[in-house]
């Protein structure tokens, strides 16, 4: 179904800490914007488009942080982000242990799901350099409550230190049942061009490898429920699975990092996305940050002065509009 005129937008937050205000852009960074403008009296100002939909956020010197223009699905996704940073975002809390049943503060509910199911989650999407990757994990019995006393959680919320620490333990608790979709660069490069002569674009990649995830565990255990967050049509990832992933029941919500199964997957991919950014910077010979920001393409141009424009897929995701300021 096509989404009809995106409402007008206008939204007003504080933010006095420095530190927060840093968090934020580097999160906003990650999700991928747009555009990067500079105007007067701003630290940063960032475009988001989805579609019809666009958001402007301005990060004013004195603390105040702006969204303004016209979303929906755009202003919930930005919201997301903005979350584990805001407590005023009107976004819900996490339950506890992700199966739980709590009413979150902005009136939406967390379910109750039934054990056994799988979650699955993605790391890489809003950054230029480097793979994407989809985590996939089966919460049993058992498991539940060893991931819960491990401390799981969304893994926005993690330092990198943290979320690689969780990710160890987690397989360790959760053996033969989680998964790792790990796609470099190249490939990456390669499978876009594929989607986009289809008419297809970023969503049905994700949706493509999140479905690998979820039939490739579905071949180790029996289950009849696969929880993931929501990032487009919920159309996407049903219509990629094959005979058994038809089969189960599929839940897509906003916000899917906070149920347990979800979480643990946002770990591993972004334990996964990590580990390849480290070796990427090693064979490049200099650090390839995180995100899509201006640091970004310094580094970019600097990796191309040194190895050639011919070299930029094997690192780079060649679609962003990032590519543009850097060739």
């Amino acid at each position: 179904m096509s989404r009809g005129k995106p409402e007008s937008v206008s939204r007003r937050y504080d933010v006095p800490d420095a530190s927060v205000r840093s968090g934020i852009r580097d999160a906003l960074e990650r999700f991928g914007p747009s555009e990067h403008r500079t105007e007067a009296w701003c630290d940063w100002v960032l475009v988001f488009e989805d579609e019809k939909e666009k958001l402007v956020l301005k990060q004013y010197r004195k603390g105040t942080l702006m969204i303004q223009g016209r979303g929906e699905h755009l202003l919930r996704v930005i919201l997301h982000v903005l979350s584990p940073f805001l407590p005023n975002t009107g976004e819900s809390e996490d339950s506890g242990d992700g199966s739980g049943g709590a009413m979150a503060r902005g009136g939406e509910k967390t379910r109750k799901l039934p054990l056994p199911h799988i979650g699955t989650d993605e790391s890489g999407k809003g950054d230029y350099f480097g793979p994407l990757v989809v985590g996939g994990v089966l919460v049993e019995t058992g498991s539940r409550e060893k991931l819960s006393a491990l401390g799981v959680r969304d893994s926005k919320k993690l330092g990198d230190g943290k979320c690689r620490e969780l990710a160890a333990g987690i397989r360790r608790i959760c053996v033969g049942k989680y998964r790792e979709i790990i796609i470099p660069p190249e490939r990456y490069n390669t499978l876009y061009e594929e989607f986009r002569r289809e008419g297809r674009n970023l969503n049905h990649l994700l949706a493509w490898a999140h479905a690998r995830a979820i039939e490739s565990l579905l071949e180790c255990a029996a289950c009849r429920l696969a929880v993931a967050d929501k990032f487009g049509n919920e159309h996407y990832i049903r219509s990629r699975l094959m005979n058994k992933g038809r089969e189960i029941e599929l839940i897509q919500e906003h916000r899917g990092e906070r149920y347990l199964a979800v979480a643990a997957a946002s770990i591993l991919a972004r334990d996964r996305f990590l580990e390849h950014m480290e070796r990427l910077s090693g064979e490049a010979g200099l650090p390839l940050p995180k995100g899509a920001g201006p640091q970004v393409v310094t580094a970019a141009r600097k990796f191309v002065e040194r190895n050639g424009v011919d070299k930029l897929p094997a690192v780079a995701k060649m679609h962003y509009k990032t590519t543009a300021q850097v060739v």
